[in-house]
C-alpha cells in the first residue's frame, strides 16, 4: 500500500545558497505542524520488511519539489553511527527508519573501531571487521564509514557532506570527554542536524549477552557436545569436568530410561501375545475349536456311512 510522507517548507532564508543547511529543531517543530502533503514518496515502501513507525514530528522536515531528499532533488546524505555488536533486527529497523526518512536518501553508517570502543564503552563480542561486514550486508546501508569518531566534528560532517545525523533522542553520555555538553549528540541537535529514530523494544546487544550468561552452563554443555574444549571457551578446568560429569550422568540416566522403556514395551508385547494366544477368543482356543469341529464332522459322516451299510 502506498504511504504518504509529510513534507514542509524550509524556513531558512539562506537555504537557496546552501543545500546542506538544516533548520533548527524549533523551526522544524513548527513546520511539522503544517498538515499539507507537499510530496508523495510512494516509491519508498516497506511492504517486504513490514511497516515501521514514522519519524517523530519535531524532527521531520517537510520538503518542496526539487529540494534535497525529494525524487527530483539530490539525495539527502544521512549519517547513523554506533557499535553494532551482535548485529540484530533492532539495528536493522533503526537503519531502515533512517533510509526511509525521506524519498531520496543516501545512508552512511559509521562504526567505531575495537580500539576506541573497548576503551570508552567496553568489550565487544565481534571484532570491528566483523561489525563492518555485518553492516555492509544490511540492505538499508549505502556506505560504511570504518573507524568512525566517537564525537562528530565539523570537519567530519563537512568531509562526508552530512545533512542529518540519525539516532534515538535519548542523551548518550560522552565517556571520551570531547563533548562539553555531556551528550554526544547535543551539539548536532543544537545545529538542527539531528534526525530522531525510535528504538525497538525487547532486543539489544546487552539483552542477547544476558540471555547467554543466564544459560551459561547450558551453552557450555552445548559446545562441549559439539567438540569444543574448555580451553576453547576459557572455561576453568574444574568447571569443565563438573559439566562433563553431569553430561555423563545424564547419558547413563537416559540409557537406563531407554533400556527400561524398551523392556516395558517388550513386556507389553508379550502380555498382548499371551492374551491373544490363550484368551477365550485367542488363536490357540480358536484352533482347538476348529479342530474339534472337524473331528466331530468326520465322526458324524463315518457314523452315517456305517448306518447306511448296516441297513443294506
Amino acid at each position: 500500500m502506498t504511504r504518504k510522507r509529510r513534507a514542509t517548507e524550509m524556513n531558512n532564508a539562506g537555504e537557496a545558497e546552501d543545500n546542506h543547511h538544516v533548520p533548527a529543531a524549533e523551526e522544524m517543530k513548527h513546520a511539522a505542524e503544517d498538515s499539507r502533503d507537499d510530496y508523495d514518496d510512494s516509491s519508498v515502501s516497506s511492504q517486504e520488511s513490514g511497516p515501521i513507525e514514522p519519524q517523530p514530528e519535531p524532527y521531520r522536515k517537510k520538503l518542496k519539489e526539487g529540494e534535497p531528499g525529494t525524487l527530483t532533488g539530490r539525495p539527502l546524505r544521512l549519517y547513523a553511527d554506533g557499535i553494532f555488536d551482535l548485529f540484530h533486527f533492532g539495528h536493522a529497523k533503526a537503519l531502515q527508519q533512517c533510509k526511509e526518512a525521506y524519498p531520496n536518501t543516501y545512508l552512511l553508517v559509521g562504526c567505531c573501531s575495537d580500539e576506541i570502543t573497548h576503551k570508552l564503552k567496553g568489550r565487544t563480542v565481534m571484532t570491528d571487521q566483523e561489525r563492518y561486514e555485518s553492516l555492509r550486508h544490511c540492505r538499508w546501508v549505502d556506505e560504511v564509514v570504518e573507524d568512525a569518531p566517537w564525537v562528530l566534528s565539523d570537519e567530519f560532517l563537512e568531509k562526508h557532506q552530512i545533512d542529518y545525523v540519525c539516532h534515538d533522542a535519548l542523551p548518550y553520555s560522552d565517556t571520551s570527554g570531547e563533548a562539553s555538553e555531556g551528550d554526544v549528540y547535543a551539539r548536532i541537535k543544537a545545529m538542527g542536524k539531528f534526525l530522531e529514530t525510535r528504538r525497538t523494544d525487547g532486543i539489544s546487544t546487552s539483552e542477547l549477552i544476558i540471555r547467554i550468561i543466564a544459560e551459561y552452563d547450558t551453552f557450555i554443555r552445548r559446545n562441549l557436545q559439539r567438540g569444543y574444549t574448555g580451553k576453547d571457551m576459557n572455561v576453568p578446568f574444574i568447571k569443565e569436568k563438573t559439566i562433563k560429569f553431569d553430561m555423563a550422568v545424564d547419558k547413563v540416566r537416559n540409557d537406563v530410561d531407554g533400556f527400561v522403556h524398551k523392556w516395558m514395551s517388550k513386556a507389553d508385547d508379550m502380555q498382548h501375545n499371551f492374551l491373544e494366544l490363550f484368551s477365550k477368543e485367542g488363536r490357540l482356543r480358536t484352533s482347538f475349536r476348529k479342530r474339534r469341529k472337524i473331528i466331530k464332522e468326520r465322526l458324524s459322516e463315518r457314523m452315517s456311512e456305517m448306518a447306511r451299510e448296516g441297513l443294506c
